[in-house]
């Protein structure tokens, strides 16, 4: 990027949305972006119960540790997608950022762009006194010690990007003991809560979703970010639009 150019990265806060109309969204938007009727931006959400497999679904399958009838029993979808990674969850208390962007108008390659990701979760966990860390080899993601904090599975398609991370701020853990967390057996999954303690009271989730959003803007190469409150339509359209 040349120097003082100013690139603006667009944040959609858009709340809870089902992973579904939140995939639905993210197709319509690559290729939107792919044909440049939109710039760069990041959807900034949480999901409902969701357990999601990577492209290697027969791995994943074999990650998963309850049928899915019985993760219906616990309120939770099931969806099978084309992002890398293995199988994760996705629930509320637990801040999902999928940005849309053109890696090649960044000037940035798929591992620079993964270690973005990591860099955003790592800066984010740290300015909540948390000292975390990316994954060491074979493991993905951002960790606290031997424990996963937050997820990376990401799409890259003629260099644009889909899927994400999703950050741990307060999710209920008990839903990782149904699968093997991104196919890495005998770690645990942690939050952002649990490692500063039950006495310390986080900012609300909004505040951490900013914060994550702002440090990925930075990480990337971004000069400033602009919030949108207002896209809760461009879910249903996207919705009508694939039905």
């Amino acid at each position: 990027m040349s120097g003082g150019a100013r690139r603006v990265l667009e944040a959609w806060r858009l709340g809870v949305v089902r992973y579904g109309d939140a995939l639905q969204l993210q197709e319509r938007l690559v290729a939107d972006r792919k044909a440049g009727r939109v710039g760069d931006l990041v959807l900034s959400l949480q999901h409902p119960p969701t357990y999601t497999l990577g492209k290697r679904s027969e791995k994943a399958e074999r990650n998963l540790l309850a049928p899915e009838h019985e993760l219906r029993t616990l309120g939770a979808e099931l969806h099978r997608t084309e992002r890398g990674g293995d199988v994760t969850f996705h629930g509320p208390r637990q801040a999902v950022l999928y940005p849309i962007l053109s890696l090649r108008a960044l000037g940035l390659g798929a591992r620079r762009y993964v270690e973005g990701l990591e860099s955003t979760m790592i800066e984010v966990a740290a300015l909540h006194g948390v000292s975390a860390r990316p994954g060491d080899p074979g493991e993905t993601g951002v960790w606290v010690g031997d424990r996963k904090i937050g997820a990376i599975g990401v799409r890259i398609s003629s260099g644009f990007t889909w899927h994400g991370l999703a950050f741990n701020i307060d999710p209920d853990l008990g839903y990782f003991e149904h699968i093997v967390p991104c196919g890495i057996a005998g770690k645990e999954v942690t939050s952002l809560q649990r490692e500063v303690g039950d006495w310390v009271e986080l900012p609300a989730d909004e505040v951490i979703h900013d914060q994550l959003v702002r440090c990925l803007a930075r990480a990337l190469g971004f000069t400033d970010v602009e919030f949108k409150d207002d896209s809760g339509d461009m879910i249903r359209s996207a919705a009508i639009v694939q039905s």
